[in-house]
Formats: structure tokens, sequence, C-alpha cells
């Protein structure tokens, strides 16, 4: 892993981000994943948003008390199939946790909800990091990530 020290563009200064603002994943089950995103990772509905184009929509939810958005997307004519990160486009989510204990909790709240994970995996290289890897209901990597670099 490498990591960056500046911007370069072959164009000049690139125009600023402040970070990511939501994450929009496309479901098979709207239903069966809004309970999930729930129960298991305590976010909430804010709104459904029906898309611009063609006849889908969003349930958006959200973590109360944080800036986290996660939009679960239902288009009619989507594949069926389970997620797979080794098609083009999404390898996993990753959420950031404050502190290594936290990686704890979750671990036993995971546990008491019957949900699967890998338990804590920490390493020191190239920068101390520990997470926890689970699933959502369309197989989609989720990982709870600590960074203490």
């Amino acid at each position: 892993m490498t990591t960056a020290t500046e911007s370069s563009s072959s164009l000049g200064a690139v125009p600023a981000v402040a970070g990511i603002s939501h994450i929009g994943l496309t479901v098979r089950d709207i239903v069966a994943s809004e309970a999930w995103y729930g129960e298991v990772l305590g976010l909430v509905r804010a709104f459904v948003e029906p898309h611009r184009t063609g006849d889908g929509y969003a349930v958006v939810m959200t973590r109360p008390g944080t800036g986290l958005f996660v939009g679960l997307d239902h288009h009619p004519g989507a594949s069926r199939e389970r997620f797979s990160p080794l098609q083009t486009g999404l390898d996993h989510v990753a959420l950031h946790v404050a502190a290594r204990e936290d990686l704890d909790e979750w671990i036993s709240h995971l546990d008491a909800l019957g949900i699967e994970h890998g338990g804590v995996h920490e390493t020191a290289e190239p920068a101390p990091h520990a997470l926890v890897l689970l699933r959502d209901p369309d197989g989609i990597p989720i990982e709870l990530f600590w960074f203490g670099g």
C-alpha cells in the first residue's frame, strides 16, 4: 500500500471535495435489506427517493448523530444475482469506528444477533489498523474499520 502525499493533475489545481456524501447500494430485496441495515448497523430510514430515470427508487437510511447516509436502491430490471467483488464496480464498504475497543463491542453485537463475521483482524503494517468484516444480505462486504496511524 502506498500513501499519497499530494494531489497531481495535468490540468492544474483540482477543485476541493470535503469527503464522501453517501453511498448507494443496489439490493435484491429492499425490505429485507432495510431491516438488516436497521437491526445490524443501527440505520434508520431518512426518506424514500424516486430515481430520476426509470421506475426504481432508493430507501435512504442514516445513522442518527452521524453524517453517514446509505441509499438502498431498488432497480426493477436489476440482476437478482448475489454480489461479487470480482465484477467491475464496488469492492466493499468500510465504516470508520473511532477506537480499537469499538470493534470488540461490534463483535459482541454481531454475535448477539447471530451475524457471521470474520473476527477482528489487526495489523501494524503499513500503519496500525484493525477491522471486522461482515456481509449484508446480498453478500456486499462491510468492514468496520479502525485506523490508528
